[in-house]
């Protein structure tokens, strides 16, 4: 039975492949293989024969991957490839093979290309033991033995391998103002991308400034989409990229900057129906920014309810809220609805503006749950909570902001009282820094969530590799930190900033982040 096992692989792996991989023109980029997730390397790359459509692949990459052993006769101009006793025999010229003898039919003869056997390679039923898959945007074969393919483990076992996939500015999607088909391709290349490292969940930011990249009934048209805030861009690119996302079994969280109203002061480009135009009363200029106050409560009705639409509308896995809530670092003109809202309920502006972005999160959290309970809720803020310094419960690092001080919002409420389902702090530092380090984060984030039903998801900088800032020298760097990671049952995953930073493979990040995974 082995012996007989181990021949239908081969003859599955020489067989010739007519219809998996769809044809490509003269001047493709190169076909690379796989077998079982090992790349298969030859100084002559797969092809594929244009008229039959029959892919061809040199012999000896495929035994050697095999362990078998492979004799060239010249005078007959015949293959023999041997494993365990059996052999199989296939000659130039010759559209059949012998195994052992015996004649299988082939669907395109043997070819010589630059003194290499190329071989015919065909996809076969799943009950013979193979599956093969083809990456168009990788130009990628890759094989698989056994009796069937093992698909991915879930989520619940490996975690979240997530990438923040970033529309503000056109930073990661869509790089440009491009055709509605454009994006599109761009969109599923980028899935491809990012899978074929290993990420298993994208971040999408579907609300970048006050404004909306899927049809919204209370926000514009994204300008990131066209160029021009408010324009249709002729398809739904939340509805199409839910789809692409489970196409591949990959998780889609919709990510929205609640409280940002527009990346700069100008309003001149604003389309009409902006909140910034529509509710001027809400707005506060910060930071060359325009902000939507936390300290009205219709305005944060208002973002709740843009959210909602969202929620009800798509088929999302989950609502992420990064740490867009008061600007750091900058006045922050809000003293006249402090006077309007606070009712003497809160002693100092410092704690008001605490309850309002606490009343924004527990508030979200309902809706989304009533709705839709298997809909994930997390939040990313900064990654550190308050320091040891200014607070004995708080963390021992040194940074210069704070989330709870600094953009007000107690992350420890909202774990404590089991308002989101997830907390993923941006832990955007190195091991080795002496005022705010990693290990030291990850221990304190680890015990906040202990006991408390809360997931604890960590962010990675892959942005900072190759900068002057201690640590960030080695992509090993972040490595280590999902080394240290598996310290704890409590971290459930990761999450990477951002997909460009991924990819471009700093410092050879995502070649070593693609053999981790693996």
């Amino acid at each position: 039975m082995k012996l007989r096992r181990w021949l239908l692989v081969l003859i599955m792996l020489l067989l010739c492949l007519p219809s998996v991989v769809p044809p490509v023109q003269a001047k493709a980029a190169s076909i690379s293989i796989q077998l079982d997730g090992v790349s298969l390397s030859s100084d002559v790359s797969p092809y594929i024969l244009p008229k039959v459509n029959v892919t061809m692949v040199p012999t000896r990459i495929i035994s050697e991957g095999l362990g078998a052993s492979v004799a060239w006769n010249q005078k007959s101009r015949t293959v023999t490839i041997g494993k365990d006793g059996s052999s199989l025999q296939l000659t130039s010229g010759k559209n059949t093979a012998l195994v052992d003898g015996s004649a299988v039919s082939l669907d395109a003869s043997v070819e010589i290309k630059n003194g290499r056997v190329m071989v015919p390679l065909r996809f076969i039923s799943e009950n013979l033991g193979l599956q093969v898959e083809w990456n168009q945007s990788a130009q990628r074969i890759s094989l698989f033995t056994g009796v069937e393919l093992v698909p991915p483990p879930e989520l619940s076992k490996e975690g979240i391998r997530g990438a923040w996939i970033s529309t503000v500015f056109n930073l990661d999607w869509p790089k440009a103002k491009s055709t509605a088909q454009q994006q599109q391709q761009s969109f599923i290349a980028l899935l491809d991308s990012l899978q074929d490292v290993g990420i298993n969940a994208v971040y999408v930011q579907v609300r970048p400034a006050g404004d909306a990249i899927y049809p919204s009934t209370m926000v514009p048209w994204s300008k990131v989409l066209t160029g021009i805030q408010g324009n249709d861009p002729g398809y739904d690119p939340v509805a199409f990229m839910v789809e692409e996302a489970h196409k591949r079994k990959m998780e889609f969280h919709a990510w929205f900057n609640p409280f940002r109203a527009n990346t700069d002061l100008q309003t001149a480009s604003l389309h009409p129906s902006h909140v910034a135009l529509q509710h001027p009363d809400w707005i506060v200029n910060a930071n060359k920014q325009l902000y939507i106050n936390p300290g009205i409560p219709e305005a944060r009705q208002h973002i709740i309810d843009t959210i909602m639409e969202v929620v009800n509308g798509y088929d999302i896995d989950g609502v992420h809220l990064d740490d867009y809530f008061y600007p750091s670092n900058t006045v922050f003109h809000d003293e006249a609805a402090y006077r309007e809202y606070n009712n003497g309920e809160y002693s100092d502006v410092g704690e008001w503006r605490r309850g309002n972005i606490n009343d924004f999160v527990q508030s979200l959290g309902e809706s989304i749950h009533q709705e839709k309970p298997d809909v994930e809720y997390g939040i990313s803020p900064f990654g550190v909570w308050r320091n040891k310094s200014v607070d004995k419960t708080g963390s021992d690092t040194k940074a210069g902001v704070t989330a709870y001080d600094s953009m007000y919002a107690d992350v420890r409420a909202w774990i404590q009282n089991g308002w989101i389902d997830y907390v993923a702090p941006q832990i955007y530092w190195s091991m080795s820094n002496p005022a705010v380090d990693y290990d030291k984060l990850v221990d304190w984030w680890v015990g906040e969530v202990q006991g408390t039903g809360v997931d604890l998801l960590i962010g990675h900088a892959p942005y900072k590799l190759g900068t002057n800032e201690i640590g960030w020298q080695s992509a090993s760097e972040i490595i280590n930190q999902l080394k240290y990671n598996q310290n704890y049952d409590e971290v459930k995953g990761s999450i990477f900033f951002r997909a460009e930073n991924i990819l471009k493979n700093p410092l050879g990040f995502k070649d070593q982040l693609q053999s981790y995974y693996r």
